[in-house]
């Protein structure tokens, strides 16, 4: 074999070889490229489900706070139309007040009115004093009739200048009961205000 040849021959041979290294060499390029594809491809996956729960539990907060705040101004307002009904109420009532001086047993409401307000003072002497219809009712005798159930005298003071019934106040003026029917229908009110509701919504007491 010639020196020629064997210069053709070791030319073959290194191409070969070349060649060989390049498959070689590209094959694991391209195994190398598929395994970041295939990464790339399981981390967009990820993200992609982490951005979708995280969009599902944004979505569910905010829906839930949005029922809150819906059922919050719901009863916010169910709250101040059953005050607004109530407080129509009491003030149909406290209007009303007057009318009950045409009863026929209002003689008898004055005297308990009078005997109620005097023992809360708790003393001998008190002053009385009353609109002018209830005014009118406290004649000498039906003084002396209360008087003789505390054991102590009773004068009239001035008129009220307004109320409906009794205001009891000491001799020296330091201490007074006023027991007025929209004083009384005020008391009551915090007590009253359930079960006027549920009377006015129809239900039964």
């Amino acid at each position: 074999m010639t020196q020629d040849d064997n210069i053709q021959r070791l030319s073959r041979e290194i191409i070969q070889q070349a060649e060989a290294d390049a498959e070689k060499i590209l094959g694991e390029a391209k195994a190398k490229a598929e395994q970041i594809r295939n990464h790339a491809q399981e981390v967009i996956a990820a993200d992609k489900k982490r951005i979708l729960e995280q969009a599902k539990n944004d979505a569910d907060r905010i829906r839930g706070q949005a029922i809150a705040t819906a059922q919050l101004n719901a009863r916010t307002l169910i709250l101040e139309s059953r005050e607004k009904l109530l407080v129509s109420v009491f003030e149909s009532s406290m209007e009303k007040i007057p009318a009950v001086q045409n009863y026929s047993d209002y003689p008898a409401i004055v005297e308990s009115l009078a005997l109620e307000a005097i023992q809360q003072l708790a003393v001998n002497k008190v002053i009385l004093h009353a609109d002018k219809v209830t005014h009118d009712l406290l004649k000498d005798s039906v003084l002396k009739k209360i008087s003789t159930k505390f054991d102590g005298t009773i004068e009239l003071g001035e008129p009220l200048k307004k109320g409906t019934g009794i205001v009891a106040e000491t001799a020296d003026g330091h201490l007074n009961y006023d027991n007025t029917l929209e004083t009384r229908l005020r008391r009551l009110e915090g007590e009253l205000r359930s079960p006027v509701y549920h009377l006015l919504m129809g239900e039964t007491l």
